[in-house]
């Protein structure tokens, strides 16, 4: 450590920063207006460094937060002659985002001439345009899933053609500026830091602590058995068929340094499954952040001991312009099985089952009244059970971080009714210890609606480990006119006045024997 940094400063730093990212989520839910973010909390917030590295995240959403690195550096990148005053806007995911709904927004902050910091966001609106409510169609080209925004200087015409793009464009309008709030609050913070304690030590401290996650890291890569160790799952269909697309991976760990290799899984798909380069990256760093204890701060330095293979043309780094609507949630939930199955081989006492393996989408929308609604949420399910004891149940798991939708807030604001909402008792894996168990909930329409599901984990089911059985599968069903049919685990529906759509999300799976 240098001569302005000692252990106890380094922790007082440590949550002075933390503490600057949390209060920018805090002034984005409350100036939102939409109930994704207000009320669910499909945000993430982070301060990097003037090179664009991560200092500090807040506890929000990990496919955000490890994937958000990637459009700070596209920004920069495009805006090499930052202003005082700029926000540069961005969501397109071939150039630093996830999926469109994601709007990242990124603001320099200057102390005195120097780009000392940046502060950033990243918040999920319900609708982007595209070919359905909700902007997460069935798409199979990134065209049809909404406005594609490249890195760009947010101002009063880029906010009117992002608003005009929305099918409830004064929502958009609202969230927009909530972000802005978030990152004028964050930028307030660090230079009240600064003004305290000096630029040259609050930078001294930013670098010690990358430097402490580092280490940190490798330790906990290093207690890991040196070798190779591969894993296999699939996933179900791509919205256009249904047929498996394996996602393969080879850990190779070799002292306190990882490689997490993909050669071998599917090429890139017709449909919106598809993920990009950050998404693979982002659930690799998470599954990697899962080992190391919880006080060690999340930043850059985490990501430096792991090198990710992502074939390009693939499923897990797909090229332009494939359709990766759901590539942001489905995806990345199963390239975390994949990633956590492999780690299982390694440490066997450690690692758990594999959780309900979706984030459930759901996305409504249409008219009523002569008013647009959106809705968009995702629905929680069984954890896996582990070493330590039952899996949790009706949780949201692993790369999504979000609430619930609460029943009062969506039937104040939209058409809908919620007709049951609970545990799917018995869905969770037997085992020594159970999986967690998935949830219920029904939608019934109280006016034209046209919704879409995006799922998985609807015909394989999440694994049980060291013995454990695995989790139950999901069902979708839609009821009309009396008659209920299952529909499939991609889904665009139209739904009439009394309809209703049952979502059961998978159980999670049991950990060792049943008796063991």
């Amino acid at each position: 450590m240098s001569d302005l940094v000692d252990a106890i400063s380094l922790e007082v730093f440590k949550q002075l920063f933390v503490g600057i990212a949390e209060e920018m989520g805090v002034t984005l839910q409350r100036a939102s207006f939409s109930a994704n973010i207000k009320e669910r909390l499909d945000f993430s917030c982070a301060i990097f460094d003037g090179a664009g590295r991560m200092i500090a995240q807040a506890a929000h959403i990990p496919v955000h937060l490890g994937s958000m690195p990637a459009s700070v550096a596209a920004a920069l990148a495009a805006f090499p002659d930052l202003r005082p005053g700029d926000v540069i806007a961005l969501n397109d995911p071939f150039q630093g985002g996830t999926h469109l709904p994601d709007i990242t927004l990124v603001s320099p902050v200057f102390i005195g001439d120097e780009l000392a910091f940046c502060a950033a966001s990243r918040a999920h609106h319900a609708d982007v345009g595209g070919m359905a409510p909700g902007s997460l169609p069935l798409s199979t080209e990134l065209y049809q899933e909404g406005l594609i925004i490249p890195p760009v200087r947010l101002d009063d015409g880029v906010r009117a053609l992002i608003a005009a793009n929305s099918r409830t464009p004064a929502e958009r309008a609202g969230d927009i500026d909530a972000q802005i709030a978030a990152q004028r609050a964050g930028a307030v913070r660090l230079a009240d830091l600064v003004a305290v304690h000096g630029l040259a030590r609050v930078q001294a401290h930013a670098t010690a602590l990358l430097d402490y996650t580092r280490r940190m890291t490798e330790a906990a890569i290093a207690t890991i058995p040196a070798g190779t160790y591969t894993c296999t799952d699939a996933l179900e269909g791509d919205g256009q068929r249904e047929f498996p697309i394996p996602i393969v991976v080879t850990l190779t760990v070799a002292g306190g340094q990882m490689t997490v290799d993909f050669t071998g899984s599917a090429p890139q798909v017709a449909g919106n499954l598809n993920a990009v380069s950050a998404i693979a990256r982002s659930a690799v760093w998470y599954c990697v952040r899962l080992l190391v204890a919880d006080d060690v701060p999340v930043n850059d330095g985490a990501f430096q001991p792991v090198t990710v293979v992502a074939p390009a043309g693939s499923i897990v780094n797909a090229r332009f312009p494939a359709g990766v609507a759901v590539g942001n949630t489905e995806t990345s939930s199963r390239i975390t099985d994949v990633v956590l199955g492999a780690l299982a081989q390694a440490l066997p006492e450690r690692i758990p089952a594999a959780s309900q393996g979706t984030m459930n989408n759901v996305t409504i929308g249409g008219s009523h009244d002569g008013r647009p609604f959106i809705m968009y949420e995702t629905i929680g399910g069984g954890h896996g059970a582990g070493p330590q004891g039952d899996g949790l149940s009706g949780r949201q798991s692993h790369m999504t971080n979000t609430l619930n939708t609460p029943v009062e807030a969506l039937e104040y604001a939209l058409p809908l009714q919620i007709r049951a909402y609970h545990l799917r008792d018995g869905s969770g894996g037997a085992g020594h210890y159970h999986g967690g168990d998935g949830i219920r909930r029904v939608y019934r329409f109280l006016a034209p609606a046209t919704v879409t599901v995006n799922s998985e984990r609807r015909t394989t089911r999440p694994y049980g480990l060291q013995g454990g059985a695995p989790g139950a599968a999901g069902r979708n069903t839609q009821q009309h006119d009396g008659t209920a049919r299952v529909i499939g685990a991609k889904a665009t529906i139209q739904a009439a006045p009394g309809d209703e759509l049952s979502i059961e999300t998978p159980g999670g799976g049991g950990w060792g024997p049943a008796g063991g």
